[in-house]
């Protein structure tokens, strides 16, 4: 009795074994089907390389409502390839979005899932600060290129006034601003690149002012800064001006600029307020040198870009605008190339500029330069496509 006993009783754990065995297979399967993944689709034949993506907070609540935002990473499906993240606040006191570091091939997908655990160390790709050390700088920068704005304080320096954007070239992937600011000899190549580009009473690369009676109506230089965000695959910060006048309007800007790692382009959207109900003209221009250099301007493409004259030795730099809503025309002066556009009260117009750098190696002529800034036109009109499944 005893022996079959024993003889049922095995019996009787093979199968418990075997059917708890099947119900976790079962459950697995489950859940592998039943977890959300992430669908990032590139729709042009156009390949996307270190492109910063941006997901809505909200739309990765729903899809992983138990997610702690102190300890997940993303991966690809199989777990084996960690992306670069970062939480985007622009200046609020919750997420707003999650920004991924992602290369797509063209007309291609990718796949990719969040996942708990610590995510990998990433250095910093972009940076900005205010630099009141140097008249009221304010200076941003990515891991391609970098620029500053003109305060309040270089206002008491007459000689050295300017207006417009000015850029910093960089052939590192480093970030540069506090060392250069630092040893204050940044007009010196010292292996990482430097400050050569002139401003002066220019709107720069990229700058934009109201335009009336045929002239530009510059304000003067920055009176506030916020930082809306601060690295590390995208930097936000606004610029605030004081009112000025313009042909009888009172007229305000804030400006709203952020970079992101991998790019040589600003987004730049900006504000105006004024007095009166009626549209404002505005231009936005690139400085212009006295020698030769080669252009490019094309209203219907939205595209205004310039390969200046070698500067010496210190090399050549591209300087674009990039244009996503139709501008009234371009056209160059004495000074600048310039693109006029015809802007409404209170509603941001968005544009992207920026620049290059031959001695970086990245964009060595005027061919590679108008191309990238096709480029990333086309990138504009097919943005990535973001499904959560």
């Amino acid at each position: 009795m005893p022996v079959i006993n024993k003889a049922f009783n095995d019996k009787l754990m093979r199968l418990i074994k075997k059917t708890v065995a099947s119900f976790m297979l079962l459950f697995c399967s489950f859940n592998l089907k039943a977890q959300k993944s992430i669908i990032i689709q590139n729709p042009i034949a156009v390949e996307r390389v270190k492109e910063v993506i941006e997901i809505p907070w909200n739309d990765i609540v729903n899809a992983y409502p138990k997610l702690d935002t102190a300890d997940f990473k993303i991966t690809d499906v199989t777990g084996k390839k960690e992306f670069p993240y970062q939480l985007e606040y622009k200046g609020e006191k919750n997420i707003q979005q999650l920004l991924v570091l992602v290369s797509i091939p063209a007309n291609r997908s990718i796949r990719l899932k969040l996942v708990k655990g610590k995510p990998a160390k990433l250095q910093a790709k972009t940076y900005c600060r205010f630099v009141p050390e140097r008249k009221d700088d304010f200076a941003w920068e990515n891991d391609k290129i970098a620029f500053r704005m003109y305060g309040k304080a270089l206002e008491n320096f007459p000689g050295e006034m300017a207006y417009g954007v000015d850029v910093w070239v960089k052939r590192t992937s480093e970030l540069v601003l506090d060392k250069r600011y630092k040893g204050d000899k940044y007009h010196i190549d010292n292996g990482d690149g430097l400050d050569y580009y002139n401003v002066g009473f220019t709107l720069g690369a990229g700058g934009i002012a109201p335009y009336c009676n045929d002239s530009i109506w510059y304000s003067k230089n920055f009176r506030e800064w916020k930082i809306l965000d601060n690295g590390p695959l995208r930097s936000t910060f606004q610029l605030i001006y004081e009112a000025w006048n313009v042909c009888g309007k009172k007229v305000t800007v804030t400006k709203t600029i952020s970079l992101d790692a991998g790019s040589q382009l600003n987004k730049t959207a900006v504000t105006f307020e004024w007095n009166d109900d009626k549209p404002l003209p505005v231009v936005i221009g690139i400085s212009k040198r006295n020698e030769p250099g080669e252009m490019l301007l094309s209203e219907k493409e939205g595209l205004l870009a310039y390969w200046e004259p070698k500067h010496g030795a210190d090399g050549t730099t591209g300087i674009a605008c990039v244009f996503n809503t139709p501008v009234n025309r371009m056209f160059v002066n004495k000074q600048q190339l310039l693109a006029e556009a015809t802007i409404q009260k209170n509603q941001p117009f968005i544009y992207y500029n920026g620049a290059a750098w031959d001695k970086a190696k990245a964009i060595t002529n005027s061919h590679d330069w108008f191309q990238y800034v096709a480029n990333f036109k086309n990138k504009l009109e097919a943005p990535i496509k973001v499904m959560i499944k």
